[in-house]
């Protein structure tokens, strides 16, 4: 498949009830193995290739490693691939959608786009960050480029009492209705793990919503039930992978 059919690929797979599940990436390596075990469209996770270069979180991986991260596997893997982008390295619409082209340009077919202002702990307005967007969405256009624009909200990762979750539903699809009207394709609540909460807004969006697995979350079939159309791992496979190879190597160097 060309970039342009990947990319038709890669939405179509995004289905209300029948949903894509991506166990995230960091690497050529880890993409071959993922696509390897039968994945359909690979996604990176920020948290994930920053750890795997030895950088924090929140673009403290300079922005031309992440890129030449893409490069790499989207030439070691035949599938389509999402980048997680975070803030696009650029508070400014203009900035944020010249660096996603980089993306585009090495053979990229989407991200994960957050409103979380990168730099500090606020949110964008909407208005801001659904300007933002529009203008990703109008270097995509310019490129002919049918780049799924996975537009995300922090509202949830930002609350860590799971009780108040409830009180910001309604800005979340608040958010999501401006964020698809400004060309977002898909709706990323990280962080919220409620089914009742997760079913709300599944039948407000208009957009395929995706939930991220993290303790506490519902499994993959009752999601599907819940009407969630993405679900994907974060820094979760990172973590696993790294874990057993440091209990591995313990294990080696006990002995000696």
């Amino acid at each position: 498949m060309n970039q342009t059919e990947k990319a038709k690929a890669f939405a179509a797979l995004h289905r209300k009830g029948d949903p894509i599940v991506l166990y995230n990436i960091w690497d050529a390596g880890t993409a071959k193995a993922v696509a390897d075990a039968g994945a359909k469209a690979l996604a990176t996770g920020s948290w994930s290739v920053a750890a795997a270069h030895g950088f924090a979180d929140g673009e403290k991986l300079p922005m031309p490693v992440l890129v030449e991260t893409a490069k790499s596997i989207t030439a070691a893997v035949d599938l389509p691939l999402s980048v997680d982008f975070e803030g696009a390295y650029s508070p400014e619409p203009q900035g944020a959608a010249a660096n996603v082209a980089k993306l585009v340009d090495v053979g990229a077919i989407g991200i994960n786009f957050e409103d979380r202002v990168v730099a500090g702990d606020a949110l964008y307005p909407v208005d801001s960050q659904a300007t933002r967007i529009r203008a990703i969405r109008a270097m995509a256009d310019g490129k002919d480029m049918p780049f799924f624009i996975n537009a995300r909200t922090d509202l949830f990762l930002a609350e860590s009492d799971l009780s108040k979750h409830a009180g910001l539903v309604d800005e979340a699809i608040e958010r999501g209705r401006a964020y698809a009207a400004a060309g977002g394709n898909g709706f990323f609540v990280p962080g919220l793990i409620d089914p009742a909460l997760i079913e709300k807004i599944c039948a407000a969006s208009s957009l395929p919503v995706n939930v991220m697995m993290r303790a506490g979350a519902p499994d993959v079939k009752t999601l599907a039930k819940l009407g969630v159309g993405r679900i994907s791992y974060g820094p979760g496979p990172y973590r696993s992978m790294m874990e057993k190879l440091r209990q591995e190597a313990a294990a080696i160097y006990s002995l000696l």
